[in-house]
């Protein structure tokens, strides 16, 4: 034992640390499935603002839990003129749509290219101001919203009835 102290003398603490945990621990093998993590329950920043996400915040909302300050402090960040939408389910009448990154602001997405998210078209491009209605957490909700788009023939119908039908008419 004395010479176990002496060589602890001179350990930092986490040489300390992990000498008695190769001494008393893992005399055994197979004994570091002890040590593992349990990680079932870990959260990435990803999925904190994907939990506490909203499309707009009011200015009057507390942030309660470092989460909520965390999700705010990302919406913060997003640039809120123009959207981003997703149409490839506009037949079953569904749109969705987020805030621009400062990437897409850069490359111009959104404002000069088509705001669509798997389009790149330049030309003849409409930019349109939109009521959004969606629902949040169970309430629903609406947002004035700008997006521009390329509008090829087969687009200008199902975009423009879905413009009639859930966004405008759908308080």
């Amino acid at each position: 034992m004395t010479g176990l102290r002496s060589q602890m003398r001179y350990l930092t603490p986490y040489d300390v640390h992990k000498m008695l945990i190769n001494e008393y621990v893992l005399r055994q093998p197979g004994d570091t499935a002890l040590l593992k993590r349990d990680t079932s329950r870990d959260r990435t920043d990803y999925h904190v603002i994907r939990d506490n996400h909203k499309f707009l915040w009011n200015q009057d909302d507390p942030a309660v839990s470092w989460e909520e300050q965390f999700a705010r402090k990302y919406y913060d960040k997003l640039f809120k003129e123009y959207c981003i939408g997703d149409l490839s389910l506009y037949k079953q009448n569904k749109v969705a749509l987020r805030w621009r990154i400062e990437k897409e602001v850069i490359s111009g997405k959104g404002q000069f290219i088509c705001g669509n998210k798997y389009c790149s078209s330049e030309e003849d491009l409409k930019t349109w101001e939109v009521n959004f209605a969606y629902t949040e957490k169970g309430e629903k909700k609406n947002a004035l919203v700008k997006i521009s788009k390329y509008l090829s023939l087969n687009l200008v119908h199902g975009l423009i009835t879905i413009l009639r039908k859930k966004i405008i008419f759908n308080n």
